[in-house]
């Protein structure tokens, strides 16, 4: 049976005898960051336990704005849980998800080009607009679930509008939050039990007031990125083989609640996601480069291949825009709840870590900031690209089956054993990271078993990432003891 430290006092109180009251509510984190906090706000958290570099805690709302102020600058950073015993729970869950793996190719130049050739400035701006025009769209507000409501109109009639009677749009009700999220379904003509996914969140914040959140950088040109992208497939009259959906989460901004119930779902019901991408503010140009991938809670060889997708479409000529890499920290953003299901998820961010908008989170995030949805149009176009190339209407991908029959990956006496002999593939390469995305060590082109030998690691959780020649990538979460 694995072992969870306890801290403080807590089986002298019972797990179950705190009173859920208005302003505090359950949480994982990152553990330096749980620590950092119950020093400086040593009444308004309670480290309930932990295990390896994560948390799960008692905090209030107060603790949470000290969070994001002092020590993150996007995200809530932290992942709401309903209770004290989800909490240590999901401290303890390890998901090994049997999923499809693919090799991801970029075939479709001629329904690509088309589509971003349709991107247009004008719609986006348009919609980030009417989104901010809400007021606020903060999730206990009438006026966020009338955003969710709007949107799903709104999708209705775009697919309406192109005559696509293989897409459905559905409200998703959650039991965290009264604001439902919004989910649009283009069904897969021939794979339609393999999903593509796409998504950002539709709420909105403000520690200045909730009454006054405007959200146009975060997170209305996100939805409105997605909206577009979507738009392009449809006019320019792609037909998926894979089922592709689009999602508006809601209550992103109290931890990451529309998007984990979402995940948690899917996973529980063993979906067959190909992969997800978030697209949370994407309409500040804040960096050097247009698009930032954050490598942390990321998948690699997914972010890898959204790079590949940019040097092959985005190097020259109109639609070129440029990329670096940053990270993001812990429940930074909605790619987090479907990682943490096992599932490959990317995040492009609109600039690096830190360099974003100034003004999230605040009465001034409008769009006459900005002035211009011009940055936002490059990530609709690379959310087509994503689409397109991984729902593949012409040409079916590569898949390679990865399940226990073709490799085993354990720890004994901290000590990592790994077999690949049954596999037509070469490991090209072994990389430990941490649960914040730290690379602890790197082995290149190791024997297909070996032994990794862990006892100079910290006690903790960390990720086992093994790259084959293929590019395919498998990771596995393994515990140091």
């Amino acid at each position: 049976m694995k072992k969870i430290i306890l801290l403080i006092a807590i089986f002298f109180i019972g797990l179950n005898s705190y009173t859920q009251n208005n302003d505090r509510f359950y949480a994982t984190m990152a553990l330096q960051d749980a620590h950092e906090l119950q020093n400086d706000q040593p009444g308004e958290i309670q480290i309930l336990a932990e295990r390896g570099n994560e948390a799960a805690v008692y905090m209030s709302e107060t603790a949470a704005e000290a969070l994001h102020g002092r020590i993150l600058v996007h995200g809530p950073g932290y992942i709401f849980k309903p209770s004290a015993d989800a909490a240590i729970e999901s401290l303890e869950r390890i998901v090994n998800r049997d999923n499809s793996r693919i090799a991801f190719t970029i075939t479709e130049d001629v329904a690509v080009l088309q589509a971003i050739n349709l991107v247009n400035v004008q719609n986006i701006e348009d919609h980030i607009i009417e989104l901010e025009n809400y007021g606020s769209r903060y999730h206990t507000f009438g006026s966020a679930t009338q955003a969710a409501m709007d949107l799903k109109t709104k999708w209705e009639d775009m697919a309406a509008l192109h005559g696509r009677t293989d897409v459905s749009v559905r409200l998703y009700n959650h039991s965290n939050t009264q604001m439902p999220s919004v989910i649009m379904t283009i069904e897969g003509s021939e794979f339609p039990d393999e999903f593509v996914i796409v998504g950002g969140h539709l709420d909105s914040t403000s520690f200045q007031g909730n009454n006054d959140a405007p959200g146009a950088d975060d997170d209305a040109s996100g939805i409105a990125t997605i909206t577009e992208a979507a738009r392009v497939l449809f006019e320019s009259g792609f037909v998926p083989k894979r089922t592709i959906e689009i999602m508006a989460y809601s209550a992103e901004e109290i931890g990451l609640v529309g998007s984990q119930e979402i995940a948690q779902e899917y996973g529980s019901n063993n979906v067959d996601v190909t992969a997800y991408v978030n697209f949370d503010m994407t309409n500040y140009n804040g960096s050097g480069n247009d698009v930032y991938f954050i490598t942390d809670f990321t998948d690699g060889s997914l972010n890898t291949f959204l790079m590949e997708l940019m040097n092959h479409y985005n190097s020259s000529g109109s639609h070129m825009f440029t990329y670096g890499t940053s990270v993001c920290n812990y429940g930074c953003s909605d790619h987090a709840s479907w990682n943490n299901e096992g599932y490959m998820a990317a995040f492009p961010f609109e600039s690096s870590f830190g360099q974003h908008n100034p003004n999230i989170h605040t009465a001034n995030d409008t769009f006459s900031f900005i002035g211009t949805a011009e940055h936002a149009a490059k990530f609709s176009k690379l959310c087509a690209e994503f689409l397109i190339e991984t729902a593949k209407s012409d040409g079916q991908l590569a898949v390679l089956e990865v399940d226990s029959n073709v490799y085993e990956i354990y720890v004994s006496n901290n000590t990592l054993y790994y077999e690949f002999n049954d596999y037509e593939a070469d490991i090209s390469s072994v990389v430990i990271y941490d649960l914040v995305g730290n690379t602890i060590m790197t082995l290149q082109d190791p024997d297909n078993q070996g032994a990794i030998n862990m006892n100079h690691l910290a006690s903790g959780m960390y990720i086992a990432n093994f790259t084959t020649d293929y590019s395919e990538v498998v990771n596995k979460k393994v515990m140091v003891r």
